[in-house]
């Protein structure tokens, strides 16, 4: 039929300014079907015509593409990273052009368990941990999608991970170990001939998360008192000051003199001789882990250690030298939860410097 789009809406009254004066209300209609004079019944030819209208003005059911472009924003604002939603979305390619209200269970339980993702050139398919992301992800979109009515019910809190999966997450985490005496000795052998070594050292000796390395800038670091400023990840791990351990002084100051050098900010660099970009010098967590992984297969240190066992090892050899439990909860950044122990914060910094120099 011939005509205009307004011409299928019931009742459109006289006296009320609608923001399309000639487009369509769009309704939730209780029941499609022939009935005249009922409000709540709309014909299947005017369903039509409005629905038409809709697709031939570039309306359409948003995807989950568009779901997450307008999520993340939002998202960003709240936490301090997004790494994790991002490394996430990218195992998610076969829900991306799907619609926001036909997302079920299973196909969230689909990314999780055959999701692909390309990285550095290479499909990769969800870890344990992986899979808890996406879950996570799932989550929050989805809730985001409630907000806005887009959906009535969030299936990815339908269900929760398979005990495999947990188990799975629960003995990676577990993977975390502490150097021994004789790899240690390796690492202080090849200190100078074995490029990022002397990072590792410097790891062990202070305790800073692998992500946390990286961003240690030279105006944070004091070469006259010894200490270096830096953290993430928690209010307790931000910007907190650690003691320079005397056994890593000296390649704190090589690692000084070689950001200076190279006109970085950054105390900790990378400068592959591979590399031809002389700029990208940023020592990010993929670069630091390629050099831990090179370092622990060359020097064939127990093929379970990951980029985490430096700091690991540091709390370890802390708690094996009798280091006091609350200065070892400042220098790594933990959260301490005795009230009476928060004003260890304000102690003689001499203090932290005494009890972290209790490691040999």
């Amino acid at each position: 039929p011939n005509l205009k789009p307004g011409v299928a809406v019931v009742h459109r009254a006289a006296d009320v300014k609608y923001s399309v004066p000639e487009g369509v209300s769009v309704l939730m209609y209780h029941m499609i079907g022939d009935e005249q004079g009922n409000a709540a019944i709309m014909t299947e030819a005017n369903l039509r015509i409005q629905m038409n209208y809709l697709r031939d003005h570039g309306y359409h059911p948003i995807t989950m593409q568009e779901l997450y472009d307008k999520w993340l924003p939002e998202y960003e604002k709240t936490v301090k990273s997004t790494k994790s939603a991002t490394s996430a979305w990218a195992y998610c390619s076969g829900v991306y052009k799907m619609r926001v209200m036909d997302i079920r269970a299973r196909h969230v339980k689909g990314c999780m368990e055959e999701g692909v993702a390309v990285i550095r050139g290479k499909e990769q398919h969800p870890t344990a941990t992986m899979k808890n992301q996406i879950k996570s992800l799932f989550n929050m979109l989805l809730d985001y999608a409630l907000e806005y009515e887009l959906v009535d019910r969030n299936y990815s809190r339908t269900f929760n991970l398979t005990e495999e999966t947990v188990k799975e997450i629960q003995s990676v985490k577990k993977e975390h170990i502490a150097f021994g005496d004789e790899e240690m000795d390796l690492l202080w052998a090849n200190a100078s001939s074995k490029q990022g070594v002397d990072i590792l050292l410097i790891q062990c000796y202070s305790g800073w998360r692998p992500q946390e390395l990286g961003l240690l800038e030279l105006k944070d670091v004091d070469l006259e008192n010894w200490t270096f400023q830096g953290g993430m990840k928690t209010d307790a791990g931000e910007n907190r000051v650690v003691p320079i351990h005397s056994r890593i002084q000296d390649l704190v100051l090589r690692k000084y003199q070689e950001a200076e050098a190279l006109g970085s900010p950054y105390l900790l660099n990378w400068a592959d001789p591979n590399n031809r970009n002389r700029k990208n010098l940023k020592l990010t967590y993929a670069r630091y882990q390629k050099a831990f992984e090179r370092i622990r297969d060359e020097l064939k240190l127990n093929p379970n250690h990951r980029p985490h066992d430096g700091r690991t090892h540091f709390v370890t050899m802390a708690k094996r030298y009798g280091v006091d439990e609350y200065a070892i909860k400042y220098m790594v950044g933990h959260k301490i939860s005795d009230i009476t122990e928060k004003v260890y914060t304000r102690r003689e910094f001499a203090w932290l410097r005494e009890e972290i120099e209790k490691i040999k």
